[in-house]
């Protein structure tokens, strides 16, 4: 059974940081493109960063230089760095693993940022 959890989401003041982790089991994050996504209720699930199985990184306009995607194929676990954070960033955040075969989603973590 493939699981995905997210975790690391919270209240924070503008400025801030947080840090998104997604950690999978039933898969291998290295097998796998793992990307962050965002979603305000009410609007449409938004692409925030992706990272490949090989490790290539791509980054949504409205995050570069504030945000950095990574991963540990050890813990099999992929960060989203969270920096800067701007009250426009508030949604609830989602990691999915992405391939032909099939796609995972998690549950989503809630990122607050208060101005």
């Amino acid at each position: 059974q493939v699981q995905l959890v997210e975790s690391g989401g919270g209240l924070v003041q503008a400025g801030g940081s947080l840090r998104l982790s997604c950690a999978a089991s039933g898969i291998l994050f290295s097998m796998y493109t793992v990307d962050w996504h965002c979603q305000v209720p009410g609007q449409q699930r938004e692409w925030v960063a992706g990272i490949t199985g090989g490790g290539i990184t791509h980054y949504a306009d409205s995050v570069k230089g504030r945000f950095t995607i990574s991963k540990d194929n050890a813990k099999n676990t992929v960060y989203l760095q969270m920096d800067n954070l701007k009250p426009e960033d508030t949604a609830v955040y989602y990691c999915g693993a992405i391939s032909r075969g099939g796609n995972y989603w998690g549950q989503g973590t809630q990122v607050t940022v208060s101005s």
